[in-house]
């Protein structure tokens, strides 16, 4: 019986016995099933989570259409199962498999791996294990399958450089022809699995962890990374892709209920609006915006082919979308009596975005959502997102009194230099919200607050920052808690046990490896759920691997120490970051760069694009 035979004959046993076994046996409306035999190249996409939350992820729905267009290459998913299906799969010896035709990952020629946030690593090393490859690359070879990873996580790549063979920096629609094409050049001339890796680092934003070696100072921080191999760059610089292509207008149609059953559109890439601690807002630069008629004709083309009835327009900063008003105009005239709903995320704090929204239909159902990420002159000026109290609360009446009942307000605690009247400030700023609201509509409305914990992330100006401290924390989150209560008064907030896992992870160098497998093999998966989350397994990965979180968390930086994730290169100077940094210590904020440019550094990352027709929709004065 062929290993496909025996897994689907096991699956009709096991399935009746799991939780929401439609996760585990594809056939869904838009997936690709080519001819196994008669496709040269075979790849497969796995976002390590669970089918709920991979399915509408939209990088993988990018790619999964890109590389299907191709006829030479078939591209399939897989998820990681929950932990029942897992056990079933383990004590039935079925190894991960792909939902369009069950083969067992280890038969693929290419496993893709998503990661767009740190606390999946686990994830991955449990689907390379249940998929019988072996989880670090120095133990894989000619047999096993070449693993590649994006994903913004990726970006600093260190802490998982053990476990993945290539990691792709930046945007991966263009780049992922040429890792195909690559492989299948290495394949055709019969290429060791070394050099198909050398001929891999070729490829302009492709990094192979395994030729560069790192080394250490006495007192633990990086003394140089430097590569071992002649051909190697010193610098792996991001891709982007110059112009966006067409979005995608096959979305596999899931088989169950998943997160979010809806048509994403990307309208625009990147932010020039420069908020400090913004991760995405970074690295995605430069910003690039699709026209108006391309968007609308793909969601007609998505709504043809699935049916749905929500759209999503997405974005980092949706009202910063320079057509965005004709944008919700033509959506609103072209889809009038259709039932849709059309969402828009990310807006900025003014009246012109409760009138983008009131033109939505369905858009007051989940309330309106508004980040003003901190409640003081002085923090706002701090992280670059300078917003006056007035300003939010003239916006909260306008919310208010065109209908929505529900305001929510994403706000940001453990800032550097933040204090606790910063904390109490944010407290206030709810307070007098809820009230404007009360004033309009009575009783009906309601404020939701949602505080994170702010993490220094990598390619930010924040990179040299430190986490705030457990105790402080808690001293925080206490007295928003004590203060925002009371009829109306919601408020969520982040584990900031979590978020030191995270601030490592994300922080983190090439030892973290064995804290990583470690945690792993002591049953760490799923850290990203609340009910999953095991802190002391984590303490103990950290204990046995002679290392501690402090070293990545609460330790500031100083600009002459080498970064884990220096020679990954997001196409932002240091100088910049630096100068960003300062200028935060100091109080000073920087305007928005479509207005004035602010030498960043992204435009000579690039240069070779400048001078091309293709940098039209680029929104960067330097250029434009």
């Amino acid at each position: 019986m062929s290993a496909i035979s025996e897994i689907k004959k096991k699956l009709k046993t096991i399935l009746p016995t799991v939780q929401k076994p439609g996760r585990y046996f594809g056939g869904e409306f838009n997936q690709v099933v080519k001819d196994w035999e008669k496709t040269p190249t075979r790849m497969v996409l796995v976002f390590p989570d669970i089918y709920d939350i991979g399915v509408p992820n939209l990088g993988v729905t990018i790619l999964y259409e890109t590389i299907n267009a191709r006829q030479d290459v078939l591209c399939e998913r897989s998820y990681l199962p929950w932990l029942d299906m897992e056990k079933a799969m383990r004590d039935n010896d079925i190894p991960l498999y792909s939902l369009e035709s069950y083969h067992p990952l280890n038969q693929f020629d290419i496993i893709g791996f998503t990661l767009p946030y740190e606390t999946l690593y686990t994830n991955v090393l449990n689907a390379l294990d249940l998929a019988r490859i072996p989880v670090r690359s120095k133990n894989r070879d000619s047999t096993h399958p070449i693993i590649i990873a994006g994903g913004h996580a990726a970006f600093n790549p260190e802490p998982m450089a053990e476990f993945i063979d290539a990691f792709v920096i930046g945007e991966g629609e263009e780049v992922i022809h040429e890792v195909i094409n690559c492989f299948q050049s290495s394949k055709a001339n019969r290429y060791s699995r070394k050099l198909t890796l050398e001929t891999l680092q070729t490829i302009p934003g492709v990094y192979i962890p395994s030729f560069y070696n790192i080394t250490y100072t006495s007192t633990g921080t990086i003394q140089a990374v430097e590569s071992i191999s002649p051909i190697s760059p010193k610098v792996i610089t991001k891709r982007i892709v110059p112009i966006l292509p067409d979005p995608p207008t096959q979305f596999v149609v899931p088989s169950i209920d998943v997160v979010h059953n809806r048509i994403s559109v990307e309208i625009m890439r990147g932010c020039t609006r420069g908020c400090r601690f913004c991760h995405a807002g970074m690295v995605n630069r430069p910003v690039r915006e699709r026209p108006v008629e391309q968007i609308v004709s793909s969601i007609e083309k998505a709504l043809k082919n699935t049916g749905y009835e929500e759209i999503a327009l997405l974005s980092l900063s949706s009202s910063d979308y320079s057509h965005i008003d004709e944008l919700v105009s033509t959506l609103s005239d072209r889809f009038a009596g259709k039932n849709l709903t059309v969402s828009l995320p990310s807006l900025r704090i003014e009246s012109f975005s409760v009138g983008l929204m009131e033109k939505l239909k369905g858009a007051r159902q989940g309330g309106f959502t508004l980040a003003p990420e901190a409640a003081t002159d002085r923090m706002r000026n701090l992280i670059n997102k300078p917003i006056q109290a007035e300003q939010l609360l003239e916006t909260a009446k306008a919310v208010y009194s065109r209908g929505w009942t529900t305001l929510k307000l994403y706000f940001m605690i453990g800032h550097p230099s933040e204090t606790v009247e910063d904390v109490q400030a944010i407290a206030d700023l709810c307070k007098a919200v809820i009230v404007e609201g009360r004033k309009i509509i009575g009783k009906k409305a309601s404020l939701h607050a949602g505080v994170s914990t702010f993490v220094p992330k990598p390619h930010t100006p924040f990179q040299w920052s430190s986490l705030d401290s457990i105790e402080s924390v808690l001293i925080k989150q206490n007295l928003l808690k004590d203060q925002l209560r009371g009829p109306g008064m919601k408020m969520t907030w982040s584990n900031p046990r979590e978020t030191i896992l995270e601030a490592a992870l994300s922080r983190g160098d090439r030892r973290l490896a064995d804290v990583i497998e470690g945690a792993w093999r002591r049953g760490a998966k799923f850290d990203a759920w609340q009910d999953q989350f095991n802190f002391n397994v984590w303490m103990d990965a950290f204990d046995y691997a002679q290392l501690t979180p402090e070293f990545y968390t609460t330790r500031e930086r100083e600009f002459t120490e080498v970064l884990p994730w220096d020679h990954i290169s997001a196409g932002i100077k240091r100088k910049y970051l630096e100068r960003e940094y300062d200028n935060a210590q100091q109080g000073k904020t920087t305007d928005d760069c479509r207005e004035h440019c602010y030498s960043c550094g992204i435009i000579p990352a690039f240069s070779d694009l400048r001078k091309t027709t293709q940098v039209a929709q680029w929104f960067c004065p330097e250029i434009v």
